[in-house]
């Protein structure tokens, strides 16, 4: 039995307000759609992060409703759970639930078993942090059915495992039920998978179908997993998928010109306009002569972002132009502000992201819930 794992594909979103790049996510997500067809998987599981927000555009629901179509159309199920984006903290009905209802995929919730020939599938969507305590019991409920089910068993979950990425941690491997065949993760965006001595098989993050934002420019492969679970040893092959090139280049000042044309040189034969980032180091810079050579990458690249970065006494970084990545800057800048780093948290990685996006019911949503849980914290 074979299947694959793909995980956040963020379907509709436009990195940098480029039409292009929301096409990017669309052409890479239905790559890995065409190999999983080729390779004449049994099915295809989606954890989480479907979409990019929660109240998609049409582009982005149409990309999905075929896809499923296609795999449908080929005998291939597909499994799907819900990540933090695809669900709205106002009470709607997450739009990835109409393709449950028209039964071009299944919905794995609450922790519930679903069926697939010998195989049991049991899925939970994304929980918060401070939720996690509150599925201990079920967690125990589902490690106990897997442990008397006798044929494979697949855990799809939607949280980031500290042992992966300490800062994007949210639980523990350990915290995960046990008796699984194989642990199919999604919300990570960056490749991982090991095996624990606690757990009967594998953590796997395929990571994000296309870069994002919130991974900055960087030279990656991006793809999804083929898992074969016919045996005793599970066997997980990574498939590439096509992306659009990204480079980070470092250069001193003084070797600038030399480093712009061996940048064209590099990039002059990629199949799409390549995003490149170049970090430059020196004293007495002029921006107008770094301009001047960044200006000859204009008609070869679709974004090129530079970067001085300039020691203080302070050891502060001083940025001239805008860098591709600006949150670790307002968060530093947020914990001055604010005196807390709980606090900056919430307003930029919670509430800033939401705003951005114009959804100011959403973002009333957390406030309201945040201050709720303030004054719980308070009375205890």
């Amino acid at each position: 039995m074979i299947f694959s794992h793909i995980a956040d594909t963020h379907l509709g979103l436009t990195q940098y307000g480029a039409d292009e790049r929301e096409n990017d996510v669309y052409d890479s997500f239905n790559h890995a759609i065409d190999i999983s067809i080729q390779e004449q998987v049994d099915f295809v599981i989606f954890s989480g992060d479907i979409f990019d927000k929660p109240n998609p555009n049409g582009n982005a629901i149409l990309t999905m409703a075929n896809a499923l179509k296609n795999l449908k159309k080929h005998n291939i199920e597909s499994f799907f759970i819900l990540g933090e984006h695809d669900i709205s903290r106002i009470r709607n009905t997450p739009i990835p639930y109409v393709y449950h209802q028209l039964g071009f995929a299944k919905h794995l919730k609450h922790g519930e078993e679903i069926f697939f020939k010998n195989i049991m599938i049991v899925g939970f969507d994304k929980i918060r942090k401070n939720e996690i305590h509150t599925y201990e019991e079920k967690f125990k409920q589902v490690e106990k059915k897997a442990s008397e089910f006798k044929g494979k068993k697949i855990l799809v979950m939607h949280e980031g495992i500290s042992e992966a990425n300490q800062f994007a941690g949210e639980i523990n491997s350990s915290d995960l039920p046990k008796n699984f065949t194989y642990y199919a993760m999604g919300h990570l965006h960056d490749k991982f998978i090991k095996t624990f001595n606690h757990l009967s098989g594998p953590i796997a993050y395929p990571g994000s179908i296309e870069s994002t934002t919130s991974e900055g420019i960087k030279e990656t492969e991006k793809g999804f997993f083929k898992v074969d679970i016919s045996n005793d040893n599970v066997k997980v092959e990574w498939m590439k998928v096509n992306t659009r090139a990204q480079f980070l280049f470092k250069t001193d000042y003084e070797e600038l010109e030399k480093t712009i044309d061996e940048i064209i040189g590099k990039i002059e034969s990629c199949e799409k306009k390549p995003i490149i980032e170049i970090r430059i180091n020196g004293k007495n810079i002029e921006t107008e002569h770094v301009q001047t050579q960044i200006s000859k990458l204009n008609s070869l690249v679709l974004r090129c972002f530079w970067k001085i970065d300039t020691k203080k006494i302070s050891n502060s970084s001083v940025f001239l132009d805008r860098p591709n990545v600006i949150d670790d800057e307002m968060y530093k800048l947020s914990i001055d502000a604010l005196g807390s780093e709980e606090t900056a948290k919430f307003a930029i990685k919670e509430l800033l992201p939401i705003l951005s996006k114009g959804e100011t019911p959403e973002a009333f949503q957390i406030i309201c819930e945040n201050y709720e849980k303030f004054k719980m914290e308070k009375k205890l």
